[in-house]
Order: structure tokens, then sequence, then C-alpha cells
């Protein structure tokens, strides 16, 4: 299993560094239409839609118009709206559960799920425009306070953060998580060379409390992604959103933290 994980992460490191090397927009952009492919996909199957195949087609195409197109500025309203899905709709049900599969509610929390699916990916369209290190100053947050959690909970975690949902989550972990976030995010906001970073551009915007601030927005908002995705799986019945990464199961099982994150990111980088 550890040897299949290491081999599907070197592969997906290859490819990453491969499409960058192009230093080509439009490379780009069909590398993560793929993605948003697999994810779209995924997500239909966990929704128990009937056809996510067709599915995944049609929210493919109208991603892929977007951002062959760059139509970046038109689809601004786009990012608040996933901002308020996430804090009206999808957040919310964790505490109050999911709709019936065959019923009306879940088919319309399809669409609300495949809305915040698309503002992530073209958010991270938008966020690689503006250049590769940038993407990787906002995606490495949710990645370090994933890493932070696991240890942290692993070391110290007692009481579960959602037990009912992911059994394996401590609010220890939660908040080992959310102090590396910030001790990183600091580090890199007063290094000089790291000027052009998400965490160095907000500290100079609003200082160090808005720095704090907006970091432990984000590390709530990857929390509840990533258990909203695992709140889908346990009702599908599912262990991973799909087999397509072997050793680490599907591509929403990798991103279903930045999905909630990324338009956020995006908004507040707009008021930057």
């Amino acid at each position: 299993m550890l040897k299949t994980r290491v081999i599907t992460a070197f592969s997906l490191l290859a490819i990453l560094l491969a499409v960058l090397s192009f230093q080509s927009f439009l490379v780009f952009a069909f590398a993560v239409t793929i993605f948003f492919a697999a994810a779209a996909w995924e997500s239909f199957r966990l929704f128990k839609t009937r056809h996510p195949v067709i599915g995944a087609a049609l929210w493919t195409a109208v991603f892929a118009f977007i951002v062959f197109k760059e139509r970046f500025a038109d689809v601004k309203i786009l990012f608040v709206l996933c901002a308020a899905i996430w804090a009206i709709r999808l957040a919310p049900s964790l505490a109050t559960g999911l709709p019936p599969v065959e019923s009306v509610g879940n088919r319309l929390l399809t669409g609300i799920y495949e809305i915040a699916i698309l503002g992530c990916f073209i958010a991270i369209a938008v966020l690689f425009r503006h250049s590769p290190l940038y993407l990787f100053s906002v995606m490495a947050i949710v990645w370090v306070a994933d890493i932070g959690a696991y240890f942290a909970g692993k070391a110290f975690g007692k009481h579960k953060l959602a037990p009912s949902i992911s059994p394996g989550k401590s609010w220890e972990g939660a908040i080992g998580g959310w102090l590396v976030v910030l001790a990183l995010s600091a580090a890199v906001a007063a290094h000089p060379i790291l000027t052009d970073t998400f965490a160095a551009r907000l500290q100079v915007k609003w200082g160090w409390p808005g720095l704090f601030a907006v970091m432990t927005l984000l590390v709530a908002a990857s929390i509840a992604g990533d258990l909203f995705e695992s709140q889908l799986k346990r009702r599908a019945g599912m262990k991973d959103s799909s087999n397509l990464l072997p050793g680490h199961g599907g591509v929403l099982d990798r991103i279903d933290a930045l999905i909630p994150v990324l338009p956020i990111a995006v908004l507040l980088d707009s008021w930057l």
C-alpha cells in the first residue's frame, strides 16, 4: 500500500513539474480540466446520480469554456456564491445531516456542490494566472493544516471533532494544524524573498491581526470541506471517492479541503 501511494505521489509530481515546465497557461488549463472532469464524475457518484458521466461532461464543458476563454472577470460573482454556499448550506449540513439519496433535496444539493467544485477549479486557474508560486502559497495553507492536524491528533488527540462523520479527527488535531499554519504563515510573511505570496500580501495590507484572522478562517473552511466529503462518502457507503489515484483514492479525496478555501482566497485576493 505504501509503495503504491509513493509511486502515485511521484507520478503526480512528475506531471505537475512537466506542466509547469511549459510555462504555458494553455497547457495548465488543459491539465486542470482533466482533473476537474474526474472530480465532477466522482461527486456525481457520491450523490448516487444515475448518469455521472453525462453530468460530469456537461459541467466540464462549462468549466472549459470559462477557463480557455479566460472569462474570469465575468465569473467574479461565482466566488461570492461559493462562499455563501459553504456558509449557508454545506457547512451547516455537518450538523443537520444530508437529505435522503432519492429526494429532491439531494438533487438540489448535488447541483450546489458542483457549483462549489466549479468555483474551486476556476480559482485554481485565477491564482495560477497570478503566478504558480502564488497558487502554491494558498494551497500550502490547506496541506500544512492537514499535516499538522495529523501529527497533533496522533500525539494529543482525545476529543473527537466529528465522531459520526470522521472518527479519526480530533479537536486537538484541528488546533494543532491551525497553530502550525499560523506559525508558517508568519514565517512566510516575514521572509523578504516571499513578498509575492498570499500570506505576505495579507500581512502588508491588513497587518498581523488580519493575517491570523484570515488564516483561522481558511483553516476552518478546509476542515469543513474535508468533513463534508467524508459525510458524502459515509452516506454513499464508499471508502474513497474513486480509485483513480491508486493508494490515494480519488481526486476529490485529494482536494476536498481545497474546495471551500480557494474561492475564499480569490475573493480576499481581489481586496488586496
